[in-house]
């Protein structure tokens, strides 16, 4: 069986994830929601079949559809997620899946009253096999000094913001900023290899608009910290590691997860990683559709992913919240 797959966002990740989804023999694309129907339309000449176009909400998520993948602007990514769970649709959102616990308990609510349905943050770089080789390591690590996670890229919107227009990916109004995207991938990371933090501190770089450009996050554990760097208005070319007290993981890209190598302090420097896959969201696919269809081996992978999401977002709204960045919705 394949499930149907709607798509809500026409941009180059939602081509991405269904380029990713189609690659698993899985998924099939059946429907587009856009805010124009020239748009949806634009969208499915790059996929074979026949996929309809909605321009209605509520049509789309009734048109059969088993599962839904939004990649909207984030402020959207809450009222969206919620109809389609009422609708009875599987969700899989983009990170930053919510803006704050209270919307995140909400989601969670509604998921209690409808037990059929699932819903995944998209964090593609934690299902790669490269960073379940980075996690194998750590736990064979006889120490933890602390790590530093780098991720800057200029966003091909930052001319825009320049020139004064207003990008939905620089924009509190939109719930976005550096932290709720690039930050995303670094933090994590983190979480998912440390823990939930004992403390945390974010020192956000602001722009003229309030939103986060770039930033740097602390992340304090009992025995060592966690410094987070990352960026969309500069570019960086820095490694990201993990310190033993000898010996270090190293990471050509915390999200790419391109090379990722394994220096034992004593000259010995061996590459750990395997090639890193053409599409980067192929195993998160691959991942969500077994958990939709009842082929894990392991039945505490969803209820795993589910906690590690909420904590992602627990620690992402303190970090906002520290360094003075509110959204619209945390009013």
């Amino acid at each position: 069986m394949t499930l149907k797959l709607g798509i809500i966002g026409t941009n180059w990740i939602t081509k991405m994830f269904v380029e990713a989804a189609l690659a698993t023999k899985q998924y099939e694309l059946v429907a587009v929601y856009s805010r124009t129907e020239a748009k949806g339309q634009d969208f499915t000449t790059n996929f074979a079949g026949d996929q309809a176009v909605w321009t209605d909400l509520n049509d789309f998520l009734q048109s059969g559809i088993d599962v839904v993948y939004i990649a909207s602007p984030n402020s959207l990514h809450f009222e969206q997620a919620y109809a389609a769970i009422e609708a009875g649709v599987n969700v899989i959102v983009e990170k930053s899946a919510f803006d704050n616990p209270e919307q995140y308990e909400k989601i969670y609510s509604l998921l209690q009253k409808n037990p059929t349905v699932k819903l995944f943050e998209a964090a593609r770089h934690i299902y790669q096999d490269n960073f379940k080789i980075i996690e194998q390591k750590v736990n064979q690590m006889a120490h933890i000094s602390g790590a530093t996670f780098v991720y800057e890229k200029y966003s091909s919107r930052f001319d825009d913001y320049l020139a004064g227009k207003k990008p939905n990916v620089l924009s509190r109004e939109f719930s976005a900023g550096a932290l709720a995207d690039l930050g995303v991938y670094p933090l994590y990371a983190a979480i998912k290899l440390f823990g939930l933090p004992d403390d945390q501190f974010y020192f956000a770089t602001l722009l003229d608009n309030g939103a986060d450009g770039r930033g740097t996050v602390i992340l304090r554990y009992p025995k060592f910290d966690v410094t987070l760097i990352f960026g969309k208005s500069a570019n960086s070319y820095e490694l990201s590691e993990i310190h033993g007290r000898r010996d270090t993981i190293v990471i050509d890209n915390i999200a790419e997860l391109g090379e990722v190598k394994y220096d034992d302090g004593q000259g010995n420097v061996t590459v750990i990683s395997q090639p890193a896959p053409d599409n980067p969201m192929v195993q998160e696919a691959e991942f969500f559709a077994n958990i939709l269809q009842n082929k894990l081996q392991t039945p505490n992978d969803y209820e795993e992913a589910t906690i590690l999401s909420q904590k992602v977002n627990l620690v992402l709204t303190k970090l906002r919240h520290s360094a003075g960045i509110k959204f619209p919705s945390d009013q």
